[in-house]
């Protein structure tokens, strides 16, 4: 989301190189970073993967949305792509688990408890309980379903998130208030024991401590063998802080969270601009992105 703060450049910064840079692993957010304000790829973003998957460079989404989202955004391309979902507590190849990191269920009870209490006060806010095989919710309001629709194509409305028979993941609260003001200072109570990242303006997810994107793509880099030195990273929020350490090249958006830009050893244009796209085309040396 756009913060108010001074003028930023609208290309990646010139310490980055322009040109073929020795680079095997890109992993990028979606909302915000990848996708444009209308939840939109980027045009360009089939041939560039073609051109990565030629290389060998491996194209990694890293999202709070679930794994059944981001294989339906991405089908076209998805075979031997890994997915880095439900911001790094779930990591799928090719169908196949790479790594999990799920709830204690009374965790999850916990706070869908403090969550049914902010409701019963007055605030806005609904929980989604995300599992690995759906996301499950109690809120029936067609408000409320058309976010989760946005990054759940599988969930169910139950009468009781906390009894599904699932491994959970993390529990995501949307609040139609701002979240970094309102839900997540309600919650913080958790941050002793757990995650409670504000992954949004209006979410916030609550996960295992040990659970985040920058573990999955420190993972990553261990198995493939590949290096600091050798990885793209791109975020915008506050979800994204672990992940931009993984990586020499690190990028906020021009339109990241003040503390992302500040995390971030690099600036990329906006992700209205195609900043994920010009600025892989750039440092690889391949044919420019469109805008």
């Amino acid at each position: 989301m756009p913060y108010s703060h001074a003028p930023l450049p609208t290309t990646y910064d010139s310490s980055a190189p322009h040109g073929p840079a020795d680079i095997r692993l890109v992993v990028t957010d979606m909302d915000g970073t990848l996708l444009d304000d209308d939840k939109r790829v980027p045009a360009g973003l089939w041939e560039v993967l073609e051109r990565l998957r030629e290389r060998g460079v491996l194209f990694s989404p890293a999202s709070g949305r679930q794994y059944a989202t981001l294989a339906r955004e991405f089908a076209r391309a998805a075979e031997g792509m890994v997915f880095i979902a439900e911001n790094g507590t779930y990591v799928v190849r090719d169908g196949v688990e790479l790594s999990s990191d799920p709830l204690d269920p009374a965790v999850v009870t916990d706070v869908v408890g403090a969550v049914r209490r902010l409701a019963a006060d007055g605030v806005d806010v609904g929980a989604v309980v995300c599992g690995k095989r759906s996301a499950y919710v109690e809120r029936t309001d067609e408000p409320f379903l058309a976010e989760v629709r946005k990054y759940y194509v599988e969930h169910r409305t139950v009468e009781d998130v906390t009894a599904v028979d699932d491994d959970i993941l993390k529990v995501a609260l949307y609040d139609f208030g701002p979240a970094e003001r309102t839900t997540a200072p309600a919650l913080a109570r958790f941050g002793a024991t757990h995650q409670v990242v504000v992954s949004g303006e209006h979410w916030v997810d609550i996960m295992n401590r040990t659970a985040h994107k920058g573990a999955a793509v420190r993972r990553l880099q261990r198995e493939l063998g590949i290096t600091p030195a050798q990885t793209m990273v791109f975020g915008d929020y506050l979800n994204d802080l672990e992940m931009l350490d993984t990586a020499e090249w690190s990028f906020a958006m021009a339109n990241a969270h003040p503390e992302v830009i500040r995390r971030a050893r690099h600036l990329a244009p906006a992700n209205t601009e195609n900043g994920v796209l010009r600025t892989i085309t750039g440092m690889l040396g391949l044919p420019t992105a469109e805008r």
